[in-house]
């Protein structure tokens, strides 16, 4: 009996701690101080306000609720912020699109969901229901992510893709350092992330472990895009296709019937299905057309 009140009572102060541990880790957000620090290229304005509005309502309404409605999902833990709170306002715009970025824990990460000026557009509608709230723009030139230049390389002894990232100014080539970059495989229903987000070195140079048994098509070719934020050039990002996985000889997804090709090469039983229904609902109309118009002539002859 006393073992089991000591376990007891060891399981509930574990269960209290990771619950205090948890919604601790969620209020305070380790954010990195130049991350904390960054700013928004695009100014905020009501149209940006309301083109965030939407995108806001598609992918933060169903858990943060409205802002200054109080109406966040509570049946959450933790329990998203009210986004007009003092909470949230007191936080940098660098905060905010870190938090909305990199996410954490119930907090998706819309990095691969959401283009960076999508994100802005959204932190300028959060900041709408903020009075004081007075705008630092960044110095990134968004024009300038047209310098960017980014080269793939696949080494087959080491199986390790090599990115470089430069910018090609007029005054010479500029190494993109220490940025964060983002490798994936196209597939047929997204893009799949390869390795790690790795930053690049001082001669914006990104190196990224390759799986061994990742299918290509018939000769072994993989679309590839790399992804890569700069602080003054933006956000870039580059496709190219390189001979990388296993050569795979299957019929593409849109050669058989399947329930997502189209209509001719629809399932037999969906066709049959959906024509059974269409001539169902067809005779109904004309029992019930067939019906009035019986009705009408019995009338008349009352009459």
């Amino acid at each position: 009996m006393i073992r089991k009140n000591i376990s007891l009572k060891l399981f509930l102060t574990i269960a209290i701690t990771a619950l205090f541990y948890f919604h601790t880790l969620a209020q305070n957000w380790d954010i990195p101080a130049n991350k904390s620090d960054k700013n928004s290229y695009i100014p905020f304005t009501d149209e940006t306000s309301k083109s965030g509005e939407a995108i806001y309502t598609k992918n933060c309404q169903s858990c943060h609720g409205d802002p200054a409605k109080g109406n966040s999902l509570k049946s959450l833990k933790p329990i998203p912020p009210d986004l007009a709170e003092k909470q949230t306002q007191d936080r940098t715009d660098g905060d905010l699109f870190y938090i909305l970025t990199t996410g954490r824990l119930v907090m998706p990460s819309f990095k691969n969901i959401l283009q960076e000026e999508d994100r802005w557009k959204v932190i300028s509608y959060i900041r709408s229901f903020n009075k004081k709230y007075v705008q630092v723009l960044s110095k990134t030139d968004p024009t300038k992510s047209k310098l960017v230049k980014i080269t793939m390389e696949f080494d087959t002894l080491s199986y390790k893709v090599k990115v470089t990232a430069v910018a090609e100014e007029k005054t010479g080539v500029v190494p993109l350092k220490d940025d964060e970059i983002n490798l994936f495989a196209t597939r047929y229903f997204g893009k799949l992330q390869i390795d790690k987000t790795v930053r690049t070195n001082s001669e914006g140079v990104a190196i990224f472990s390759f799986p061994k048994d990742l299918p290509g098509d018939k000769s072994g070719i993989v679309g590839l895009v790399a992804s890569i934020s700069d602080d003054i050039y933006g956000e870039v990002e580059f496709q190219q296709k390189l001979k990388v996985g296993i050569p795979t000889d299957k019929p593409s997804l849109t050669e058989k019937r399947a329930i997502w090709n189209v209509l001719t090469k629809a399932p037999i039983w969906i066709i049959v299905t959906f024509t059974s229904i269409v001539l169902a609902v067809a005779a109904i109309l004309l029992y019930i057309l067939f019906t009035l118009v019986k009705l009408k002539k019995l009338g008349n002859a009352k009459e």
